[in-house]
């Protein structure tokens, strides 16, 4: 079976439960403060695994991310490629409010120390067949994006955060975007405060990328498939009480992606994944909240 190669971030984050999120100038008390295992790249890799998908993290830490990558190992990710470098582990700063919505703020870290050698080392040995998953959270991202596509394998875009840089890269060898309105509304050259229809975001950006699959995540309303073979297909989310919606699109993005590796079609895996991102909102925390497969299918 092919595998999926990560090359990801993985944070330390640290959680903390407010009324608000905190103002200009303000001092506030939270409710409760937590400390996850993070990161989009690290957020994924543990979804892949947990929906049973074979997953290769590529990536840094630095010396204080040790507990992390035993996480990782134990939730069944090959860490083998990911290497320990002399600056921290990335961190991100999480407020979450009483309607379960978050804010983050995000320090690099060894995820911004990934140089191209890197990038080779941990595509050694890749190829036809396998996906690679990329996200916007490290280093050296256009090179990844260009390498994956001289390896042909299958390029998976995430492009988050959206940074002043994101238009800069090789965007065109990317074979799927998995991406919310924000981020779609931007890749497409709309305005995003001008909150485009998600019909309107697809089809821009299937205008743009005409070869590429596009994945629209809008989170309570479900999302949206656009298949650069003219396929069209629309999911409505699952109905679940948003307790913390932190990794909800990551676990999105790795049941969707091990649903199609294991040849199911896209409205089934989306289907999946929505069921899956529900189950994921519905508990405090980043990667401790993504589900394991077993429970999915048995509330399907």
């Amino acid at each position: 079976m092919p595998s999926v190669f990560n090359i990801g971030s993985i944070n330390i984050d640290e959680v903390f439960t407010v009324p608000h999120f905190v103002l200009p100038g303000e001092t506030l008390f939270c409710s409760s403060c937590s400390r996850f295992p993070g990161g989009k790249g690290q957020n994924q890799s543990v979804a892949l695994a947990r929906a049973g998908a074979p997953v290769i993290h590529c990536g840094k830490t630095g010396f204080d991310g040790r507990d992390v990558l035993e996480r990782l190992s134990g939730d069944g990710v090959d860490v083998s490629r990911i290497a320990v470098g002399e600056l921290a582990t990335g961190r991100a700063i999480i407020q979450v409010d009483d309607s379960g919505q978050n804010c983050i703020l995000l320090f690099g870290g060894a995820n911004r120390d990934i140089g191209e050698e890197d990038i080779d080392r941990f595509l050694d040995g890749a190829g036809s067949g396998d996906i690679l998953l990329l996200q916007n959270e490290i280093s050296s991202v256009d090179y990844a994006l260009s390498k994956g596509k001289t390896l042909n394998m299958y390029v998976v875009f995430n492009p988050s955060p959206v940074d002043e840089n994101l238009l800069m890269l090789p965007l065109e060898h990317a074979d799927c975007f998995i991406l919310n309105e924000i981020e779609g509304a931007l890749l497409a050259g709309l305005q995003p405060a001008e909150s485009p229809e998600p019909e309107t975001i697809r089809d821009a950006l299937t205008a743009r990328f005409p070869t590429t699959d596009i994945a629209l995540t809008l989170g309570e309303r479900g999302s949206l498939w656009a298949g650069a073979d003219g396929a069209r297909v629309a999911v409505p989310a699952t109905r679940d009480i948003p307790v913390d919606t932190t990794a909800a699109g990551d676990t999105w993005c790795g049941y969707f992606l091990a649903a199609r590796l294991r040849g199911e079609p896209v409205e089934q895996a989306m289907k999946e994944a929505s069921r899956a991102a529900g189950i994921c909102i519905s508990r405090a925390g980043a990667s401790v909240s993504i589900p394991l497969r077993a429970e999915v299918l048995a509330r399907m």
